[in-house]
């Protein structure tokens, strides 16, 4: 039989944890014993070299198996210590109807029988089997068949230890074999000596009874000691003494006698006095779900499907306990309609009202845990007590209570060790460290008990931190480190200690330990989670620092990590997190570090509310739960990602995907979430717990897009894909609802409209189609491509790909983008009623229209997304802030929130609900710049075809063109501008009037770069036209440089008669400027010339290629002075140092490397400490480099462009 789907799902959504960790030798044995792995499928794995190989392969070997596999794949886990790696498969093991030998019906006569006589309890009136722990009882009390010894079974109170004993010996079998002189069952409990006696007096009365001479019984713990070995030896030498629920090692003292024992104990080390073989299992403090739910519904006498929602939650609240289960299960057997009132004592740690049944020995459950606790010391009473303050489900290093307890490791370790054994804490090796826990029943008990030392012991914690770190947060390499940075703040806000709490969270120190070690999710959150503390210091810092978080945190992440002084420096300068930066930087600045504070920062505005960067490649789309709490994203990397809207905090990571994922949907109950992918699949998930719960493989091709329909009361997935099909699925059914057949190219995308009727899709075969839903028939087509083609745009290109639609709120009107046009129709009719032009030079990837009013978001070529009103036809914000191509755009559900996803690996939100005026605009990254003294003037085109003249003190714009301004360039004196336009018109403007005095059309294509001369008389330009042109303006005199045969990058003016010009064509040319004449030529490159520089000295220039080399020249020698090789992809920029001592030169993977001019050598590769890491250094090319005046710093810039 093959396993099941869901515990496969779990074996391939963590192969990459197991594969990694896993030493193979020692988990195949056990899975060998357990005979589900065969000696030559052992021998296929050991034959590779390395630990990760062999772990990929039996990974796989496993996937091919069945059900058993997995679970002794599981129990090898759990034996070999790897206890993490074992709770990720936990929740998927796969449930197996008992058919082995402890069936009821093996339950015979004699076995009953032999019980009856032992004195060994009768199975609970409602009994569950939990297989693998009789098992291993089993397995180790068989051990004891020839020689004698001990077997304890240890674990917490309540976890069903007396219970799984009794059950291990039903088994005629077994008894027979093992045991035929009997089993004598003993309950110890918490006994002093008398009682003991009392016990032993009784126990050999019983063994004795058939005795004709009847003796007086023992008088003493020795005298009934000897008795009992004799009567052991003599009458009983093949039997199983069972010691059940043994507290004190003093009383195994008393059975040392060399016979059988089996024990029952919370205390692992009861054994530690008495001789013999010793053998031990591990009981488990939980059911698994399933099992504990099964209790419930027996005793309540339902199907476990008909168990309200509360069964779940109470099994989940009492982590699946065999006695809090039992219990609740006994009392709702006389008050069935108690569930809601037993779940809240639970919650409300009432344990008291969570009484005695008939099978337990305690009074209440707070009577099973306290009785445990009485047995310490009173000095270890207090230490147990400090473990009031760890938060449920959280593994506590030993670091952290040496910190707490001012003591040694070794010391500490001692004091966890005896609360480990006597299961009132529980631990994990973490290699050569340990880290410890509580249940969340023994918490909830010791935070109830204490309740009112709360705050102290919170207290007691901060203080001992601040005493460890008193200079700075703790390191990464401390094994405390994740604690302190998860939990301080919490403590200090159990504490009551307001002040300390707004020093750590407002401190910039603590920000950039925190981020960059876990990412900014969680400060936020926690930002978010306090927010009602810190804003009674100040609302405003508040959210100085969350908004600064919120916006830079993604980068604080990245490697090598940036320097969050100068992210502060980049604030507003009302802001505290600028004041706290420019305090560091005032301070760093004595040790030379160079930082930039920006002089016109009050002009910056941003719609963006939050970024984050889930992904470590593309991610291709993001959207909104239907409340707008959550946020799904998926991409390249093969994941998917579930997060908190609000604080982009990770809910849920996928992973289990074996291709690219290109589309994520919300299902409209939110319980669900849909995946399309590369490899023709579509998943749904349980956005709750991530399993899967479908898998369709019924598209023939890449699934490109899919979408839930939008009510709850039958929910439908729509996908479409290359293969020129939509399907419909009812994901109640396994298989497809309906095909929609009639599209004849490749579909990109579907959108049910909001009221359900229809469904929407658009081709590659240049059609938007519409579709009846209840049908399934095709109910309009519109030919897009047909409208494309006649519109006053039409570049007359043949293929017209229809790449995105939407519906209107009201779904009266659908729209379809194709190339820059958006195309808006009434749906009835299906009449154009309008069109949305973008820029001729972009094109649309995405757009949506917002649901609560007439605005729509666009993502357009290169890396922008747009707003738009509908119906007035205009852009109304431009949001720029994403540094690579943007993939989606999806509106929240009620309007406020866009959300946008980029293949520079981050998804935006931006605040729609802050549009203003000036949203529009937006500078053009072509500019020019003039530093008069402590005046700077600033002149750059902006989106409008508009001029931008700016200084420190005002700003004028009233320059429109006709066309895209490409680039400009302002004279030295100030009095005059001149630009160059997309259509090769070149402009003279004077300032500050910007009255056109000149214009030619020098050029066919695009102006690349316009530059005056030092004295203003002549402006040089280049061209896409593989020119330059030397235009004295005043005479209207011109020159035409004619000899790149492809498009000129770039020029320099080398002095009054000298230019130096580089080409895409691969050479550097150096002209003439009075003859015009090319004086020297060099063929520099293979691949186009991206970057030159000249020497300060005049004497040398480099240039730098797509090649992936950078060479050094003589003006005086046409060969290359070095060939500089080693740069992995294009180097794009080049610059000497002042003394022309050093070349640096950057590349598009980021990577910065400085050379020796005078050898060719290389001297350093910037930044040092990237490591290996894989990540680009940079964040994209790095597109310019200046080194200071004394040579010693170099300043890079750069962008994430893919």
């Amino acid at each position: 039989s093959r396993m099941d789907e869901k515990a496969r799902s779990c074996l391939l959504r963590h192969r990459a944890a197991l594969e990694r960790d896993i030493k193979t030798s020692y988990i195949i044995d056990h899975m060998i014993s357990d005979e589900v792995l065969t000696l030559e499928e052992e021998q296929n794995v050991k034959t590779l070299s390395t630990q990760r190989d062999r772990g990929v392969r039996l990974i796989n070997i496993i996937l091919r198996k069945d059900n058993y596999t997995y679970i002794s794949f599981y129990n090898a886990l759990l034996h070999e210590g790897y206890k993490d790696l074992a709770a990720l498969l936990q929740d998927c093991i796969p449930i197996i109807s008992p058919l082995m030998s402890n069936s009821k019906d093996d339950n015979t006569p004699y076995v009953q029988a032999r019980l009856c006589e032992g004195g060994v309890p009768q199975r609970p009136v409602v009994f569950v089997t939990r297989m693998k722990l009789i098992q291993a009882i089993r397995k180790e009390v068989y051990k004891l068949q020839d020689d004698p010894g001990w077997v304890t079974v240890y674990g917490m109170a309540g976890c069903g230890k007396s219970v799984l004993a009794a059950e291990a010996l039903r088994d005629h079998k077994f008894l027979n074999t093992c045991f035929p002189g009997g089993v004598h069952w003993i309950s110890i409990g918490k006994q002093d000596r008398a009682g003991l006696l009392v016990k032993l007096q009784n126990l050999c009365v019983r063994l004795d009874q058939d005795s004709q001479a009847s003796q007086r019984p023992p008088l003493n713990i020795e005298e009934a000691k000897d008795r009992l070995r004799l009567l052991m030896f003599r009458k009983f030498p093949r039997s199983l003494l069972i010691l059940d629920d043994v507290w004190d090692s003093w009383v195994l003292k008393a059975f040392d006698i060399q016979c059988r024992v089996l024990i029952t104990t919370r205390d692992i080390g009861v054994t530690d006095t008495v001789t013999g073989k010793k053998y031990t299992v591990h009981v488990n403090s939980g059911l698994e779900h399933e099992k504990a739910l099964e209790v419930l519904a027996l005793f309540v006498n339902m199907k476990v499907s008909e168990l309200p929602t509360e069964a779940h939650i109470i099994v989940n609240e009492c982590k699946g306990s065999p006695l809090v289960v039992s219990l609740i299960g006994a009392l709702l057997k006389e008050f069935p309609k108690r569930w809601q009132y037993y779940l809240k004592q639970l919650q409300n740690k009432q344990f008291k009202r969570i009484r005695k049944s008939s099978s337990y020995d305690y009074e209440a459950l707070d009577e099973a845990m306290s009785i445990s606790i009485e047995v310490l010391s009173e000095d270890r009473k207090g230490y147990y007590k400090d473990l009031s303050v760890l938060e449920k489900d959280v593994k506590v290093p030993t670091k952290v209570l040496c910190v707490l307890w001012d003591m040694e490791t070794e010391d500490v370790e001692d004091i966890l060790q005896v609360f480990v054994n006597k299961s009132l804490l529980f631990c994990d090796r973490n290699g050569n460290s340990f880290l410890y826990y509580l249940h969340d029943l023994q918490l909830d008990f010791l935070t109830e008990q204490n309740r009112d030392h709360l705050p102290q012991l919170h207290a007691k914690m901060v203080n001992q931190y601040q005493k460890s770190y008193k200079k700075c947060p703790p390191a990464p390499i401390e094994d405390d480190c994740m604690y302190w940075y998860n939990f301080l703040a919490y403590h200090m806000v159990k504490a009551n200690m307001h002040k300390e709490l707004y020093s750590l969270m407002f401190s910039l120190d603590w920000i950039k330990a925190k981020t960059e070690l876990m990412g900014p999710a969680h400060l936020i959150s926690e930002f978010v989670q306090y927010r009602h503390i810190l804003d009674e210091e100040n609302s405003t810092v508040r959210d100085n620092f969350q908004e600064f978080l919120s916006l830079n945190g993604h980068l604080l992440v990245q490697k090598p990590l940036p320097d969050i002084v100068q992210l502060g420096l980049c604030q507003p300068s009302t802001s505290e997190v600028y004041r706290q930066a420019r305090l560091k930087a005032e301070q760093k600045r004595e040790k030379r570090t160079f930082y930039l504070d920006w002089v016109n920062k009050g002009a910056l505005v941003s719609l963006t509310r939050l970024v984050v960067r889930p992904h470590t490649d593309t991610v291709y789309h993001a959207c909104f739960s239907s409340d707008g709490q959550k946020i799904a994203s998926c991409g390249a990397d093969r994941t998917l990602q579930i997060l908190k809207s609000e604080t982009g905090e990770r809910l849920l990571e996928i992973n289990d995907h074996d291709d690219e994922v290109l589309c994520c949907a919300f299902s409209p109950d939110n319980k669900l979430v849909a995946t399309c992918t590369t490899d023709k699949k579509v998943k749904v998930w349980n956005s709750e717990t991530g399993n899967l719960i479908k898998t369709y493989e019924e598209h023939a091709e890449q699934v490109n897009h899919c979408e839930f329909n939008n009510t709850s009361e039958k929910i439908l997935l729509a996908t479409c894909s290359d293969d020129t099909y939509l399907k419909l699925w009812d994901i109640n059914e396994k298989h497809c609802r309906n095909t929609l057949f009639g599209h004849e190219g490749y579909v990109n995308h579907c959108l049910f409209s909001p009221d359900d009727h229809y469904l929407a899709s658009c081709s590659n075969d240049g059609t938007l189609k519409l579709w009846d839903v209840e049908s399934a028939n095709e109910w309009k087509s519109i030919d897009v491509k047909e409208l494309f083609l006649e519109s006053e745009d039409n570049q007359n290109d043949a293929e017209v790909l229809v790449k995105c639609c939407s519906w209107s709120s009201d779904s009266a009107r659908v729209m379809a983008a194709a190339k820059n046009i958006i195309f808006v129709f009434d749906v009835e009719t299906s009449t154009l009623l309008t069109e949305i032009k973008m820029n001729p030079h972009s094109t649309i990837y995405y757009f949506d229209f917002c649901p609560r009013s007439q605005m729509a978001a666009v993502a357009v070529s290169p890396y922008s997304v747009e707003l738009w009103n509908i119906e007035s036809n205009k852009r109304v914000a431009d949001l720029r802030g994403h540094l690579s191509w943007v993939r989606s755009v999806r509106f929240s559900p009620d309007g406020s929130t866009l959300l946008s996803s980029s293949d520079d690996q981050t998804v935006r939100l931006w605040e729609t609900n802050k549009v203003h005026k000036s949203s529009v605009v937006s500078l053009k990254r072509v500019l020019d710049v003039l530093f008069h003294g402590d005046d700077v003037t600033i002149l750059a085109p902006d989106n409008r075809k508009q001029l931008q003249k700016k200084n420190q003190n005002y700003s004028v714009s009233s320059y429109t063109g006709d066309s895209r301004v490409c680039c400009c360039c302002l004279s030295k004196n100030r009095q005059s501008a001149a630009l160059g336009h997309d259509d090769g018109i070149v402009k003279i403007l004077t300032l500050p009037d910007f009255k056109t005095i000149r214009a030619t059309e020098g050029h066919k294509k695009s102006v690349q770069k316009c530059q005056f001369t030092p004295d203003g008389q002549t402006l040089i330009t280049s061209s896409d036209d593989a020119t330059i042109l030397l235009w004295n303006w005043q005479t209207e005199d011109f020159k035409v440089l004619q000899g790149h045969s492809e498009q000129v990058k770039n020029f320099k003016l080398l002095d009054n008669k000298r230019l130096l010009s580089w080409s895409f064509d691969g050479t550097v040319k150096v002209w003439d400027i009075t003859s015009g004449e090319v004086m020297q030529d060099f063929a520099c490159h293979d691949g186009a010339v991206l970057c030159c520089d000249v020497s300060p000295n005049g004497t040398m220039f480099s240039s730098t290629s797509a090649d992936k080399t950078a060479k050094v020249w003589s003006f005086s020698n046409p060969v290359p002075l070095y060939v500089l090789e080693g740069h992995k992809d294009c180097v794009r920029s080049c610059r000497f140092s002042w003394n022309s001592k050093f070349l640096a030169t950057g590349d598009d993977d980021g990577e910065i490397r400085i050379w020796k001019v005078s050898n060719g050598k290389l001297l350093n590769i910037c930044p040092k400490d990237a490591g290996n890491s894989t990540e680009s250094k940079h964040g994209g090319w790095v597109t310019d480099l200046h080194f200071s005046p004394d040579s010693k710093i170099l300043v890079s810039t750069g962008g994430y462009i893919k």
